[in-house]
């Protein structure tokens, strides 16, 4: 598989955006509210797919690797943390995005329903693996009810507003570079 030098470009600068985003934060109870988010929703938006796709792989695996560039830090333990599973969701999301504008366009009604879909993946991936560990590992028997409220509803109306400055925000940055994306 050829990769172009762009896209690796692209992809490392998206990668850093992401872990500068994981700094700035508002704490909460379990998981802080990050810009994180914002980031992986502007990756998907403006990266092909490929591109996005090794833009939050790489910034999972240099946290992995020990750098700490997540919201609580870095290092292979954090696998067994709670909140991993909404980085991982951020890899798919971040692919799933850029395929949804690649097939239908980059309209702002397409911006933010790939946005939302992006964010569904997020929360999927981030909800179950928070259930498994807290259920499994913590050996804590949690509810999917209370799962709910503790990783997801926190954050529904903040990424929806994410959503809508992704989408606004890609829509000017794609006028003013053109094709350069």
């Amino acid at each position: 598989m050829k990769i172009r030098f762009n896209t690796l470009i692209l992809a490392a600068f998206f990668a850093g955006l992401t872990a500068v985003g994981a700094f700035i934060r508002i704490p909460l109870l379990f998981v802080p509210i990050t810009l994180q988010v914002l980031m992986v929703l502007l990756s998907g938006l403006l990266l092909s797919p490929r591109a996005a796709l090794l833009s939050q792989s790489a910034y999972v695996l240099l946290g992995l690797s020990g750098v700490p560039v997540f919201a609580g830090g870095g290092g292979i333990s954090y696998a067994l943390s709670p909140t991993f599973g909404y980085l991982v969701g951020q890899i798919p999301a971040a692919w799933a995005i850029a395929s949804i504008v690649k097939k239908n366009g980059i309209s702002l009604m397409n911006l933010l329903i790939a946005s939302i879909a992006g964010i569904a993946i997020i929360y999927s991936a981030g909800a179950f693996l928070l259930y498994l560990n807290l259920n499994f590992l913590a050996k804590n028997s949690t509810p999917i009810g209370r799962i709910l409220q503790i990783g997801i509803y926190p954050f529904i109306f903040p990424d929806l507003l994410k959503a809508g400055e992704a989408s606004l925000l890609t829509v000017k940055i794609r006028r003013r570079l053109k094709n350069s994306l």
